[in-house]
């Protein structure tokens, strides 16, 4: 299959990704050649949104970052795809080997944030977390551990089994407040049930009493820090500045704790932009890619800077944004003072630029 350059790019659009993502078709491979003579190849793996576009993290022909968790039979990332030698998603069957497939059963997240761990076990370091409200596919249960994968991003991993519920009731609201709590009943003086993050997901009534909105699930939460669910903050860096001075946290990905691609993740997804969990997942789907000078002298208010296993978001020539180990916090920093830092602590010397919008 051939197309012309014009073609790809209207179908890339159409189907709102990368060029260098892969192509939600139903074939098994595609391969474009450039003008340039290279070819890039897309294999196509049938899933759902994320696993689609990343169940290969294809980068550009001369950028590879760090190879994903795979098994010797396949280069599937593990991140974004439920397969075990002895278990896997029915949805993998012909392209996976595993010793049974199971259909998913559908859960949600019932406490403020669930620590995901790539094993099940309270002392493995977390890949990520999730957060009240979102929905998970479920595959397993097994002494108090559940195997399941986010519908939000597509992650998979192990989640404690007392932080999954049913759910009641459609999702309506999302927290647009920094974080917010779910009080047993609509007083501000009663003892709080739980704390929830920015972008926690909720199931509300229509009830209102003093100035709170009841939940299907049980609890109240204060309406001014809820927004409709669908409808979005527009700027990404005011965004970003609100999480100023969080503490940094391996994995983190709420208010109380997060890290450098969760901090752009959350950013984006309180904008209504929803983006892989991880940076070298984030780098190739975000927006576009921009191309600027050496220097970044001329990079936009908003854009997503990336070094191998680092990126933070340019605002002005005096603030970059960015959860950092350094400072163990989200912090901003003139990205010319600490460019040359960053170069060398990632030992990556050519940052990559991508522009959301």
């Amino acid at each position: 299959f051939r197309a012309s350059a014009d073609d790809w790019i209207r179908e890339v659009q159409r189907a709102r990704i990368s060029t260098s993502a892969t192509l939600a078709l139903k074939i098994h491979e595609l391969v474009y050649h450039q003008g340039d003579g290279r070819a890039v190849r897309f294999e196509v793996m049938p899933r759902h949104p994320f696993a689609d576009l990343c169940s290969t993290v294809l980068l550009s022909p001369s950028r590879r970052r760090r190879p994903p968790r795979s098994t010797e039979d396949t280069m599937l990332d593990q991140r974004l795809n439920a397969f075990r030698p002895d278990l896997a998603d029915v949805r993998l069957r012909e392209v996976v080997r595993a010793e049974r497939y199971v259909s998913a059963e559908t859960a949600r997240i019932n406490v403020g944030k669930a620590p995901l761990r790539p094993k099940p076990e309270a002392d493995t370091s977390i890949d990520t977390e999730l957060l009240y409200g979102e929905t998970v596919d479920l595959f397993e249960r097994d002494r108090g551990w559940a195997w399941v994968q986010s519908r939000v991003d597509s992650y998979v991993g192990y989640v404690e089994e007392s932080t999954l519920g049913p759910g009641a009731g459609e999702i309506t609201h999302t927290v647009s407040a920094l974080r917010t709590y779910i009080y047993p009943e609509p007083d501000l003086k009663s003892p709080p049930l739980s704390l929830i993050s920015m972008n926690a997901k909720l199931s509300a009534t229509e009830t209102i009493s003093d100035g709170f909105i009841a939940l299907h699930d049980g609890g109240w939460v204060f309406k001014h820090h809820v927004a409709p669910f669908g409808s979005f903050d527009a700027d990404h860096c005011t965004v970003a500045m609100r999480f100023l001075g969080t503490p940094y946290l391996w994995g983190g990905r709420s208010s109380l704790g997060l890290d450098c691609s969760a901090l752009v993740q959350m950013s984006l997804m309180r904008c209504g932009i929803d983006i892989p969990r991880d940076s070298d997942m984030q780098e190739n789907m975000i927006g576009r890619e921009a191309i600027c000078e050496p220097d970044l002298s001329d990079v936009r208010r908003g854009d997503i800077i990336y070094w191998k296993g680092h990126c933070g978001i340019w605002i002005d020539q005096t603030t970059f944004i960015h959860a950092n180990a350094t400072d163990m916090a989200v912090a901003v920093q003139p990205l010319k003072r600490i460019l040359h830092y960053l170069s060398e602590s990632t030992g990556d010397n050519d940052p990559r630029v991508r522009r959301p919008r």
